[in-house]
């Protein structure tokens, strides 16, 4: 099937002018001027989408999502459900990454595993982190070098808990060990190789993460911190590490992205190495906050697009090495999304091509 979106305001993520985009199953075929009767003389099937008054955007990628539920720290009662396919591209997002947390008992790899094999059956593109929050890091296979090898879902490792009364207080040695399994792993493989780190509100905040790379061999775009906002102290700390070369991330739970955007940029932080998640499942985390916070940020708090599209596009995808992602372009991936230019309202979603979102309803026969 070929679509062809006509007249609508492309973000690719920078702004691209009015252009149409073709798409061709899974991929972007061209963008620019297209000739409808030119298609039409293909005689092949295809349908047109008017996007006139509309922006194009790239699909967001939500880098930390607990897909088969989270919480359960305050009882059985606490425990949340899975999310479902609506609850994520509903908020504008066609790649997730799942994780699990605190709980590595009762909520296991294999699922997380299964969990994203559905998304992806569902017409999103879905990864997962192998481990959890402890040390010893858990595995599918026998180590996580070989998840990332051998496990196509496995592009990186976490959430790994520093910080924080639930951590496993991982030593710099074992912190060094397990880092860099996720390197060997991830170059054999072709993968990030990233290590997703939850960070609670202790006192030492970064400071084992600054020491591995002050005394050992570790590039610094393999460490990927999450929960950078616990304190301007914590924040600090995060825009320093950015200066390095990692990738920080700040999640959505307390639904004060604008405040802390504004905090990061007026201490120097550097944008092009942040990025925003969910945090679903946990309690107060949600997908849908995600599309909130970035409607917020540009029409309560005055950012622009060009400057809020990226943390949700393009930063993600580089994070992660996902090279055709975060992006529109000939040749990458069809996630785009259509936003009503005046209201953001989201208007159409397609993911790998596939049109889950029509007038801002999941599509009839979705699952």
């Amino acid at each position: 099937m070929l679509t062809l979106i006509q007249n609508g305001e492309i973000y690719q993520p920078e702004r691209a002018g009015i252009q149409s985009i073709l798409l061709c199953g899974e991929h972007i075929l061209k963008i620019g001027q297209i000739a409808e009767a030119k298609l039409a003389d293909l005689g092949l099937e295809y349908q047109v989408l008017d996007a006139s008054g509309q922006l194009v955007v790239p699909g967001f990628i939500d880098p930390h999502e607990h897909i088969i539920g989270a919480g359960g720290e305050q009882g059985w009662a606490s425990r949340t459900s899975e999310l479902s396919l609506a609850e994520i591209v509903l908020a504008g997002i066609t790649t997730v990454v799942g994780c699990l947390g605190t709980d590595t008992s009762c909520r296991h790899l294999t699922a997380l595993l299964a969990k994203a094999r559905q998304l992806e059956q569902q017409g999103i593109t879905a990864y997962i982190y192998t481990g959890g929050f402890t040390i010893p890091a858990l595995s599918i296979t026998s180590r996580v070098t070989d998840d990332l090898i051998i496990v196509d879902k496995v592009i990186g490792m976490g959430e790994i808990a520093i910080s924080d009364t639930r951590s496993s207080e991982p030593t710099l040695p074992e912190l060094v060990k397990l880092v860099t399994e996720g390197i060997v792993g991830g170059s054999i493989a072709g993968k990030a190789g990233v290590t997703h780190f939850h960070v609670g509100s202790g006192q030492t905040r970064l400071r084992v993460l600054q020491e591995l790379l002050d005394r050992h061999e570790v590039p610094a775009q393999y460490l990927y911190p999450t929960h950078i906002t616990r304190s301007p102290e914590l924040m600090e700390e995060a825009i320093a590490l950015a200066h390095q070369g990692a990738f920080v991330d700040i999640d959505t739970v307390e639904e004060d992205l604008a405040h802390w955007l504004k905090y990061y940029c007026d201490h120097g932080g550097n944008l092009s190495q942040l990025t925003v998640s969910s945090d679903a499942q946990t309690p107060g985390g949600h997908p849908a906050k995600v599309f909130q916070q970035f409607v917020s940020c540009i029409q309560d708090y005055g950012f622009t697009m060009a400057e809020i599209l990226p943390l949700f596009t393009c930063n993600p995808a580089r994070a992660l090495k996902l090279e055709s992602k975060g992006h529109l372009q000939k040749g990458t991936e069809a996630d785009l999304v259509v936003l009503d230019k005046e209201t953001l309202r989201l208007v159409h979603l397609f993911a790998r091509g596939n049109h889950l979102v029509k007038d801002g309803m999941v599509a009839e026969g979705t699952n």
